[in-house]
């Protein structure tokens, strides 16, 4: 009975990226009264807002930062910075590192955020509710739930490529077919 529960570093990051784009689509419908449309500067950084800083190129930074200089965008930049602390404690070179870097992300969350940074906000409660499984990670390193995804993913495909068919065979062999298990033969039509 010694089971830990860790929270996969796929759906931290990927809770923290939800709240930064309902940041952006709340400032978006604030400032411009509007959904995102073609040429709103917060909409055209949607994609380049979800990528790791290292890995953006000098234009899109220059597009981010572009967004960044207009004050009323200030709450999107704190909860951009926030969004790439929590990609960097996963990235860091040793856990140690990692972890403080982490604990430091929840512990500045659970502190007094402004209104204004109400998705921080949320994403604070979140974190600090889910505080060991998230910090878990960093003592069970390269601990994932991965494996089990594909494996419920390819699942579930297959249930709904097979739907429709009555003969058990059948469904047997589209099974096998999709899970690459089964090699028909092409005979011959001569």
């Amino acid at each position: 009975e010694n089971v830990i529960t860790v929270m996969d570093p796929f759906h931290v990051v990927a809770l923290a990226g939800d709240k930064l784009t309902q940041c952006r689509q709340r400032l978006q419908q604030h400032t411009r009264g509007h959904r995102g449309r073609s040429g709103d500067p917060l909409f055209g950084i949607r994609r380049v807002a979800r990528t790791r800083a290292g890995l953006l190129t000098d234009k899109q930074w220059q597009r981010l930062l572009r967004v960044f200089d207009d004050p009323a965008h200030a709450a999107f930049e704190i909860t951009w910075s926030f969004y790439q602390d929590i990609i960097d404690a996963y990235q860091a070179d040793r856990s140690e590192q990692g972890k403080k870097l982490m604990t430091r992300v929840i512990d500045t969350l659970k502190a007094d955020v402004p209104a204004a940074l109400a998705e921080l906000r949320t994403l604070g409660r979140t974190l600090h509710r889910r505080r060991d499984d998230v910090l878990a990670y960093f003592d069970h390193p390269g601990t994932s739930n991965g494996p089990s995804e594909a494996i419920n993913g390819l699942l579930e495909h297959l249930r709904g490529t097979a739907r429709g068919f009555r003969n058990l065979s059948h469904y047997i062999a589209r099974c096998l077919l999709d899970a690459g298990g089964f090699r028909p033969q092409i005979h011959s039509l001569l």
